[in-house]
C-alpha cells in the first residue's frame, strides 16, 4: 500500500527535465493529479499591473504530475537496495 503524498513532503522528481531534483510540496492538485514542488518546474509569468500588485515579470513553481515525483524516504531506501550512492 502505498502512502499519499501531502502538502510539505519532501520528494525527490523521478523523471523529467529536473530528474534528481529535490524539494518540498507546496501544493496538491487531486483533480487533476498534480503538485506543486517547490523549486521544479519554474516558469516566467508575465503579468498586468493593478491596484494589488506591481506587475511585470514574475517567476513561480508550475504544478508538474504526482507520477513524475517519489517520496524522498522511499527514494533513498530504493538506491540503497540497489547498491547506488545517493
Amino acid at each position: 500500500m502505498s502512502k499519499t503524498i501531502k502538502k510539505g513532503d519532501e520528494v525527490v522528481v523521478i523523471t523529467g527535465s529536473a530528474t534528481g531534483s529535490r524539494g518540498r510540496i507546496l501544493e496538491v492538485l487531486p483533480r487533476t493529479e498534480r503538485v506543486v514542488v517547490e523549486g521544479i518546474n519554474i516558469r516566467k509569468r508575465h503579468t498586468r499591473k493593478t491596484e494589488k500588485s506591481e506587475g511585470g515579470i514574475i517567476e513561480r513553481e508550475f504544478p508538474i504530475h504526482i507520477s513524475n515525483v517519489m517520496e524522498a524516504k522511499r527514494f533513498e531506501e530504493r538506491a540503497k537496495r540497489k547498491g547506488a550512492a545517493v
